[in-house]
């Protein structure tokens, strides 16, 4: 069975009570919908009446999914009957493996058509915009591009290797249009001139939820703080619909705007709620930084080392550390690569909570060496190689702490 990845998500959302039977009812109701055939004849004819329309879908702010908006094509022919939306954010829910593929980067997107009614009604629902941009094409050039999806939304073809950077459910519009209409097809490389990184531009979406914000800033290395090429900002739904109001296309030798109208298909009747969380990795962070140093003061004043708190220290920076690796070297996630927070999360420092006790010589040249690799990581951050997440500072406050006393207690034992 397919399903968009948005339906998927808004329906088995976390929910309470009255709200998990409204929810699951729903569910299956697209279920149904979604069980209709999805792909027409590839001999209908399109009349001039036809269009086509790049979808964009405004963010929802309290969800991660939903942050970053939605990207998708419409084809509506009033004489033919037909108004299908073409969404390239969808998944085979039945695929082996489903999690662990997530998970590693290997699993396979496709391009799903249905009616856009189904489509629309979900944004209704979370009260998120709907903007429709109507392409100054002729018949004959619609046409191609509607075979082409037809086509490319069978079921040999509709799969493909999703990268959320490079190849998602926003890159694709242009894509699809630049192999129909080919050289006819002008890109403006200035229609943003602000020079960002991908995480410039995530920052922007991600600034009401700190958490992920902190999340995605760990798990995501240095290739996202290169910076973005006018096309490859994007993998935003946003920003192609800014690309597409400068895009031009060739008509009889003169270059002509693509987009002939902008239509408000839906408004959201009123303001987004915007939940704000109490805390946040900073604070929470600042406030286990106060407690450590606290702790550590207390330690150097009756010169003695919690071994509690030291195990906890480099059990978590290890785990992270673990995790960070795995998706650097175990996935194929692409933005996971090159990520030097593991000069912090630092792997190997599992073993030092397993270490033997008489190594204490061992032990004072691993902690100058962590040292060392908080200071590479400052200076990695000062040339912005990789931008770290501002929640990290406290972070590196507790462990330079906790390192420094650590090594000048290793560094006593040994004069004993």
């Amino acid at each position: 069975m397919y399903f968009p990845l948005r339906l998927i998500l808004v329906t088995l959302d976390k929910t309470n009570t009255i709200g998990d039977m409204k929810k699951i009812l729903t569910f299956f109701f697209f279920l149904l919908l979604f069980k209709t055939p999805e792909v027409l004849s590839q001999n209908i004819k399109l009349s001039a009446k036809a269009e086509l329309s790049v979808i964009t879908c405004g963010p929802g702010y309290n969800e991660l999914y939903a942050t970053f908006g939605h990207s998708a094509f419409r084809i509506r022919d009033v004489q033919n009957k037909i108004d299908r939306v073409y969404n390239y954010g969808t998944f085979n829910f039945d695929t082996p493996n489903f999690y662990l593929k997530f998970a590693r980067g290997k699993l396979l997107y496709e391009l799903r058509a249905y009616n856009f009614g189904a489509f629309l009604q979900g944004y209704k629902r979370e009260n998120r915009w709907v903007k429709g941009q109507v392409l100054d094409l002729e018949t004959s050039e619609i046409q191609k591009v509607f075979d082409f999806l037809e086509n490319n939304a069978k079921p040999e073809n509709r799969s493909y290797k999703y990268d959320f950077f490079y190849d998602n459910c926003s890159t694709k519009l242009y894509d699809v249009l630049e192999i129909v209409l080919g050289d006819k097809l002008f890109f403006d490389n200035d229609f943003d001139k602000r020079n960002l990184t991908h995480r410039d531009l995530i920052h922007e979406y991600t600034k009401y939820l700190p958490w992920s914000e902190f999340g995605i800033d760990l798990a995501l290395g240095s290739e996202i703080d290169k910076k973005a090429s006018a096309k490859e900002y994007m993998f935003l739904p946003d920003y192609v619909f800014k690309a597409f109001t400068k895009i031009k296309l060739e008509r009889n030798g003169k270059k002509i705007p693509i987009v002939k109208k902008t239509e408000n298909i839906f408004l959201n009747n009123k303001k987004q709620q915007v939940l704000k969380s109490a805390n946040s990795p900073l604070l929470l962070f600042s406030v286990l930084a106060i407690i450590v140093i606290a702790i550590t003061f207390r330690d150097l004043k009756k010169q003695i080392r919690n071994k509690t708190l030291d195990s906890i220290l480099f059990l978590t920076t290890g785990i992270a550390g673990v995790v960070i690796l795995l998706l650097w070297f175990a996935t194929d996630h692409a933005a996971t690569i090159n990520n030097f927070n593991i000069l912090w999360a630092f792997a190997p420092n599992l073993l030092f909570v397993i270490k033997k006790k008489k190594r204490i010589k061992l032990s004072y040249y691993y902690l100058f060496t962590l040292l060392g690799l908080l200071d590479v990581l400052l200076i990695i951050w000062f040339l912005k190689i990789q931008v770290f997440s501002i929640s990290l500072i406290p972070i590196l406050i507790l462990l330079y702490t906790r390192y420094i006393f650590l090594w000048f207690y290793y560094k006593k034992q040994i004069k004993k």
